[in-house]
């Protein structure tokens, strides 16, 4: 992609590739400035990230270690919406958001997304391994559930939350279909649906699609070196418990 970005339409190395990144950072080539859309795709998947880990970590620990009526059926029904297509889901979601007032906004794209039932699912898996004479200790030393969660779970879940956070900032920053729906003023689209109207524009400019499509994927790239490492022992411990 990036080595397609070089070449003029009949393959020879086009010269000033440096200038031809920088005009479209600069927004010469782009519809709407892309600094502003940066700035949005990073606020929308940056939240949504933070949401879900916290959501997820706060209800895996729920499911893990403590009992209620209904525990096992209500993990099983979360389960099931796994297998629920999101196209399916697509209309009742426009028509609740619409109904809280909140289409064409960027909550349309956050609040959506707060709950992930693959999220639970695999902080409920790191929690179980946590032993309960742990829990039970802090308990008999006074702290309070809060307490034990956000103090004692927390920190032990540095690998699954950076392995679901890895997995949650791309397909937030990667989601199209969405934002598709959601958003009508081009002032508010995220990079993918900006780079699907320059895709469009600039169809047999394919230096230029490859050096906008280069840019978009540049944060993904460095969001995953970031956070390898942590990806890499969220691995190597679910191994050892397998």
């Amino acid at each position: 992609m990036a080595i397609a970005a070089t070449k003029t339409r009949a393959g020879r190395p086009r010269a000033g590739t440096m200038l031809l990144y920088a005009a479209l950072s600069a927004g010469a080539l782009l519809m709407a400035t892309p600094l502003l859309m940066m700035l949005l795709t990073v606020i929308v998947s940056v939240s949504v990230t933070a949401l879900i880990l916290f959501t997820s970590s706060l209800g895996g620990y729920i499911f893990a270690k403590f009992s209620f009526p209904g525990k096992n059926l209500l993990f099983t029904l979360l389960l099931a919406t796994l297998m629920v297509p999101f196209p399916v889901i697509l209309v009742p979601i426009y028509l609740i958001v619409n109904k809280l007032g909140m289409l064409n906004s960027l909550l349309a794209l956050i609040v959506p997304s707060m709950v992930s039932a693959f999220g639970i699912f695999l902080m409920r898996q790191f929690v179980a391994a946590i032993p309960d004479d742990l829990i039970d200790a802090a308990r008999l030393d006074g702290a309070s559930e809060w307490t034990i969660f956000w103090q004692l779970i927390r920190p032990q879940l540095g690998p699954a939350m950076a392995t679901l956070g890895i997995f949650t900032f791309m397909s937030s920053w990667n989601d199209y279909l969405w934002p598709l729906v959601a958003i009508n003023d081009q002032d508010k689209m995220t990079l993918p649906l900006a780079l699907s109207f320059f895709n469009t524009a600039h169809s047999t400019r394919y230096d230029l699609v490859m050096a906008a499509s280069v840019l978009v994927i540049l944060p993904i790239i460095v969001v995953f070196l970031f956070f390898q490492r942590h990806f890499i022992n969220a691995m190597v411990l679910s191994g050892v418990k397998g």
